[in-house]
């Protein structure tokens, strides 16, 4: 069973999460000049897009959160604490340039955090090779999605471009360190049921 202290910090990162209060170590990434001031229509886009990236960082708070609790391997529990903290930049940046856009997180955080956090607990529980496993191709297939933004956010959002690419190459280490780490390759039915559940929360989190 885990010690108090475990317990303790994952109990102290979902407040910080779900409260907002996640402060980053590193400055937010920005574009050498500003772009020109975005029309409603690309505000409206961007804010769509950033609430979407914000719902992950929300996700990867659980699921790192709840892996080092549920590991019995000290060193692995560092592991995912130390990128943890690093998501915790993103949740910082994706949460700072809601607001400069005007934009608004979205409602169903709670349910993404409880979400992740459990299939974050299960696959621990089952064993830090499969708990490393999923690590590796949430964020292969976190790289791929926020490619797919930077596709379709406005060419003039160069703020948000910014963090998106910072995000992206933060996301493929993670996933390399990972693997790194001995991860164990996930069975095609769990990879498949992991990318349905992502649409099914970026279509919504598109919207609310």
């Amino acid at each position: 069973m885990p010690t108090l202290d475990p317990l303790l910090n994952a109990a102290d990162s979902t407040l910080r999460t779900l409260s907002g209060a996640s402060h980053a170590a590193r400055p937010c990434p920005s574009p050498v000049e500003p772009g020109p001031l975005l029309d409603d229509a690309q505000r409206r886009l961007s804010g769509a897009l950033m609430r979407v990236n914000h719902v992950g960082e929300v996700c990867a708070q659980a699921l790192y959160t709840a892996q080092a609790l549920a590991t019995r391997d000290p060193a692995l529990r560092v592991h995912f604490e130390h990128a943890a903290r690093e998501e915790t930049d993103h949740l910082a940046w994706t949460q700072q340039r809601l607001r400069e856009l005007g934009a608004h997180t979205s409602l169903l955080n709670p349910l993404w955090y409880a979400g992740a956090f459990g299939i974050g607990l299960l696959a621990g529980r089952i064993g830090d090779a499969v708990s490393l496993g999923f690590v590796v191709e949430t964020e292969r297939q976190v790289e791929q999605h926020l490619e797919h933004h930077l596709q379709r956010l406005p060419d003039a959002d160069l703020a948000s471009r910014a963090v998106v690419q910072a995000m992206k190459e933060d996301e493929a280490r993670h996933g390399a360190q990972a693997q790194a780490a001995g991860a164990a390759t996930l069975p095609a039915p769990v990879r498949w049921a992991m990318r349905m559940a992502a649409r099914v929360m970026t279509s919504t989190a598109h919207r609310i």
